[in-house]
């Protein structure tokens, strides 16, 4: 398996992957790691930096789903969710066809393997709040607003 990293605004983002595609998109505080990308990643790590300077609004290289039969039916959900727009944790819910499944909904979430590109971030609580994301909610607040036709101004 190989292991790409590299740096953005947000972070330092790890990418893992093999012959049948990506299997893992992580990101974490900036790391003191010197970016490396393999041959084998180029297109994925590509588009990525696309998407982050606004140049990318969907992602069309490979991805290997690892996970239970449950936890990949919500991450196929979460790949329809268009760029720029939000669902709830019910309306997922009630989308995978139970409605009473929304913790399930909400762990499965939690648990994705591919950040940005399986877009758990566009999923937000029933009344407009940011709740829970693995990778932080400054950062779920920033992919929002970046992704957002109409992005708020700081007035700061």
């Amino acid at each position: 398996m190989a292991e790409a990293i590299f740096h953005t605004s947000l972070g330092t983002v790890r990418l893992q992957g093999g012959p049948q595609g990506i299997s893992s998109i992580s990101i974490a505080d900036r790391e003191a790691v010197p970016e490396t990308v393999p041959p084998e990643l180029e297109q994925a790590c590509c588009q990525l930096r696309e998407y982050f300077e606004g140049k990318r609004t969907r992602f069309d290289f490979p991805i290997d789903l690892q996970g239970t039969a449950f936890q990949k039916t919500v991450w196929n959900a979460l790949l329809e969710i268009p760029y720029g727009h939000t669902l709830s944790y019910m309306d997922l819910a009630k989308r995978l066809g139970d409605p009473r499944a929304i913790r399930a909904v909400a762990a499965a979430n939690g648990q994705n393997p591919l950040w940005v590109v399986v877009p758990c971030h566009r999923v937000i609580g029933s009344d407009g709040s940011l709740t829970g994301y693995a990778g932080g909610l400054h950062r779920k607040k920033w992919l929002l607003n970046h992704e957002s036709p109409n992005p708020q101004q700081s007035l700061f």
